[in-house]
């Protein structure tokens, strides 16, 4: 499949680790090239503000990484949710992960080396990435801990991990829901995702009249290629070269 052609119209919903980002052996350890930021704010004026980041990740941990670009966006699978006049939006509000499961996820990872927990505001992931071999493990004592008929959690499988989510938020929710104000409205959304938890965003869009793009299908895997892709809409809709400056230390 090849990737569709930026346009004017186009509103852009980006996943971040393992399509913007490579995927590093802890979330702590990505690397954030170099002029991305300033090509996401670049495309962002462009689409006159019709790009979002949509991730797992904590809101405020996105900001710090992309410093000083800071779009709309969805974390922790849309859970939280930023508009582009700055107004945020929390689905459900005031809903966490219980006290006596971190304690007992952190309680168990200690005596798994490599396992590490990552803490959310609502929710939490378990990454095995580094310590494979205690997988089955996690995924039981997860089990253990959030049935599947749990009325507020459910799990969530990601790349050598799970996370521990709200059942009522999904990134598909998050792109409704952005996609209802503007500068998304009466736009074709495009998203473009890596993993399991992006499959609902993807769907959505193109329930929107829109398209989901898999990295692995149409960018053969590789953020860099997204990267690329992302540069050279920008080039298209500018109709001049961007700066030499740009994602993945030099040209991608």
């Amino acid at each position: 499949m090849t990737p569709p052609e930026l346009d004017r119209k186009s509103a852009l919903f980006l996943d971040f680790d393992g399509t913007l980002l490579e995927i590093a052996a802890t979330p702590g350890d990505v690397v954030v090239p170099p002029g991305l930021p300033d090509l996401l704010a670049h495309l962002h004026r462009q689409l006159e503000g019709a790009l979002a980041i949509v991730t797992g990740r904590p809101l405020p941990q996105i900001d710090e990484l992309l410093r000083p670009f800071a779009p709309s966006a969805a974390g922790e699978h849309g859970v939280s949710l930023r508009y582009a006049d700055g107004t945020r939006e929390e689905m459900p509000a005031g809903i966490a992960v219980p006290a006596a499961w971190r304690e007992a996820l952190q309680a168990a990872a200690e005596r798994w080396p490599g396992v590490l927990v990552e803490p959310k505001p609502h929710g939490l992931a378990v990454h095995y990435r580094l310590a494979p071999e205690y997988g089955d493990e996690v995924w039981r004592l997860v089990r253990e801990l959030v049935p599947p008929e749990h009325p507020w959690f459910h799990l969530v499988p990601a790349r050598e991990a799970v996370e521990i989510g709200l059942r009522a938020a999904s990134k598909g929710h998050a792109v409704e829901r952005l996609m209802a104000h503007a500068p998304f409205h009466g736009r074709r959304p495009i998203f473009v995702g890596d993993d399991f938890t992006d499959e609902a965003g993807m769907s959505k869009a193109r329930e929107l009249g829109g398209m989901g793009l898999r990295v692995a299908e149409v960018f053969g895997g590789d953020p860099a290629n997204v990267r690329a892709w992302l540069m050279q809409g920008a080039k298209r809709l500018d109709g001049q070269p961007l700066s030499s400056t740009m994602p993945n230390g030099a040209m991608p």
